[in-house]
């Protein structure tokens, strides 16, 4: 008979947990949820005030009996499910299986799996947090029902199978309207002017490049205008009219929250947001690190705080001085953002002295990658700021004003370690050296150049860029931005293309019916304040029942009037021009899972389908016959001509281009 029963979610955290306690305390994992909605029906009682009707999920029922029996034989049960919403909603579905009162003090949460945090914890349970589950239950329930009622609209008009989603209908509805801003640009013709100039003195040259024009500012918008500045500027003198010599620091970014850690690991190591979570995972369950034994490698990888413990920063202090000297650090404090879930801290690595190289043996070669992307990011977040030395220098030529500006490393501070990216260019702030000038004097012209531009519509999504845009306009919370665009992309609302999300056709289709017919949910503004409205409940401040209620009316309303409307609207088929070799119709283009096919618009009576080969502008670099667009088993795009393998051997994964 065992002494303590603890459960948590996965076998990996059991094991780990299982190896700090010994003796007569027995761990085992509920694998996840146990109890949910039912798949087959809304599951949730409209008559009798939204009550949620969970059902045990099939398949788990030899789980539950062998949960059950372990829970009896034990004098104390404990539930350390993981430490977040859905955590504590798993806690409360297990308490209700095994009968555990309400009110009994059986709740453990770990914000990290070390031996010291595990031990502490178990000293310290306390109730199931019921905000917490009802913040959980609000949304399953307000999604349930968005879901269950706005899907077989388009199961009717578009094709079974597809889903509608409050969250993720939001997400598709960025992507396609950013796919609408790109499509509707139009670029503008802009140009620059720069003059290769020499320093006599130092014998050094530099780039100046033009400003204006009696020190206004002025934008040059055609080959005339840059010729007319030329022409001006002849053989007149370039005079230093002002230097500024200055000092500029750039402070370190804080430490990870899910959100920033999904976006740099997508940058810098090229991982999906799933891929991401999932290795997370793995480093907070426990890996085994040689003669320390099984130990959880970073804190718990959903939060959106950047908030540090005392430990975490003293032994931080300890390992920059230690290493870097005492001048590389810096004692910072981050201030977490307003609507933050700050009950736990940013992510940070456990032991600061498991540094990635030392332990890199025992770790798979992306679980190194990115402990040592959070390790880094997070002492880095302790040092010191970077210096740089800086000039600037405003040059004139007749009325024409030229600015020059360099900047020289002084001090590399926690540059050392880790710069930050950002979605355009990498963050590494190059040296750019310009002569010890003097006002008035002159500086010599040795060429100058001009450079033609455009201007460029903003970028596709990646999703990096994506789970940044969801974070700023409050949509969503950290456990939710992976399983978000996990699903838009396996629903093939919208694929992915050397990174960039684009939207399917389908997607198209999808999103216009529902933002037509949905304007009022489909939006970022209703989507950010549910959220906010599922943190008060949270936090105590509101009954979940009410924001269901208050939710409810006017969206069933809504939902019968589209029903009415669109009962008699078919929409309309994309026609080919490719006819049906068995009727002679001209065939339609219809939607799978799988992408576009070709459908004979004649059914039942013809039932005719085929593939729909897509082609390119582009003919085939090696024969000029036509180039096709396929698609691999992974889903990636490459292009192949269409007379492979016959006559022909081209196939690329890059786009030709003419």
């Amino acid at each position: 008979m065992a002494d303590k029963l603890i459960i948590v979610e996965s076998p990996a955290k059991a094991n780990t947990i299982k190896k700090f306690l010994g003796g007569s305390t027995k761990v085992v994992a509920s694998m996840g949820h146990i109890r949910d909605l039912p798949k087959s029906k809304l599951g949730v009682d409209i008559e009798h005030d939204f009550e949620p009707e969970y059902i045990n999920i099939r398949g788990k029922g030899d789980l539950i009996k062998s949960l059950k029996k372990e829970a009896k034989s034990a004098k104390k049960v404990y539930l350390a499910t993981d430490p977040d919403r859905e955590g504590e909603a798993i806690a409360w579905h297990l308490a209700h299986i095994l009968e555990i009162p309400e009110d009994s003090i059986c709740r453990v949460t770990f914000n990290e799996i070390t031996k010291e945090t595990v031990k502490e914890s178990i000293k310290k349970p306390r109730k199931i947090d019921m905000n917490l589950t009802d913040a959980q239950q609000a949304r399953r329930v307000l999604d349930r029902i968005v879901g269950y009622k706005m899907s077989p609209l388009l199961w009717k008009k578009v094709r079974r199978g597809l889903s509608a989603g409050r969250v993720q209908s939001v997400a598709v509805k960025l992507i396609v309207d950013r796919e609408e801003e790109i499509e509707k640009f139009i670029p503008e013709e802009y140009w620059n002017i720069f003059a290769t100039l020499l320093d006599e003195k130092s014998q050094k040259t530099f780039i100046a490049k033009f400003y204006g024009k009696d020190g206004k500012k002025l934008e040059i918008h055609s080959k005339k205008e840059v010729d007319e500045i030329i022409k001006n500027i002849g053989k007149n003198k370039f005079i230093v009219t002002d230097v500024k010599k200055g000092e500029k620091k750039r402070t370190p970014a804080p430490p990870f929250t899910t959100s920033t850690m999904q976006q740099e690991a997508s940058r810098k190591l090229g991982f999906t947001l799933k891929k991401t979570m999932s290795v997370a995972q793995g480093l907070y369950e426990g890996v085994h690190v040689g003669e320390k034994g099984t130990v959880g490698l970073i804190t718990y990888m959903r939060t959106d705080s950047t908030r540090i413990s005392e430990e975490a920063r003293s032994a931080a202090k300890k390992q920059i001085t230690s290493i870097y000297g005492e001048n590389y650090y810096e004692n910072r404090y981050y201030k977490t953002k307003e609507n933050s879930q700050d009950a736990h801290e940013g992510i940070r690595p456990t032991y600061v002295d498991l540094e990635p190289e030392k332990i890199k043996e025992y770790l798979s070669s992306d679980q190194y990658k990115l402990y040592r992307l959070i390790y880094n990011r997070f002492l880095a977040s302790q040092m010191s700021s970077a210096i740089y030395d800086t000039i600037s220098a405003n040059i004139d030529v007749n009325q024409y004003n030229f600015k020059a500006s360099g900047q020289t490393l002084k001090f590399k501070g926690f540059m050392t370690l880790y710069v930050e990216t950002t979605d355009d260019k990498e963050e590494n702030e190059d040296n750019v050296s310009i002569p010890d000038l003097a006002i008035q004097q002159e500086v010599i012209k040795q060429k100058i150049e001009e450079k033609q531009s455009f201007t460029e519509p903003p970028p596709r999504y990646t999703e990096a860029s994506l789970v940044k845009a969801l974070e700023e306009k409050g949509i969503g919370r950290p456990s939710t931005y992976s399983p978000t665009i996990t699903t838009i992309l396996e629903r093939r609302y919208i694929e992915k293309e050397q990174k960039q999300l684009i939207p399917t056709e389908l997607g198209k289709v999808v999103n216009k019916l529902l933002t037509e017919n949905f304007s009022d949910i489909i939006n970022v503004e209703f989507t950010a304040k549910i959220e906010e409205n599922f943190d008060e409940v949270a936090e105590g401040k509101e009954n979940w029942k009410n924001i269901i209620r208050e939710f409810y009316g006017p969206f069933q309303s809504q939902v019968e009037k589209v029903e009415k409307e669109l009962e008699h609207v078919e929409l309309a088929e994309e026609v080919s021009d490719i006819p049906c070799d068995k009727c002679g119709r001209m065939m339609v283009i219809k939607y799978s899972r799988y992408g576009k096919f070709l459908a004979c618009p004649g059914y039942p009576e013809c039932k005719n389908t085929k593939p729909l080969i897509e082609t390119i502008d582009t003919p085939c670099p090696k024969c000029g016959g036509k180039i096709q667009i396929r698609k691999s088993k992974k889903g990636r795009k490459f292009y192949i001509c269409e007379n492979n393998p016959d006559k022909c051997d081209y196939i690329s994964w890059n786009k030709p281009t003419k």
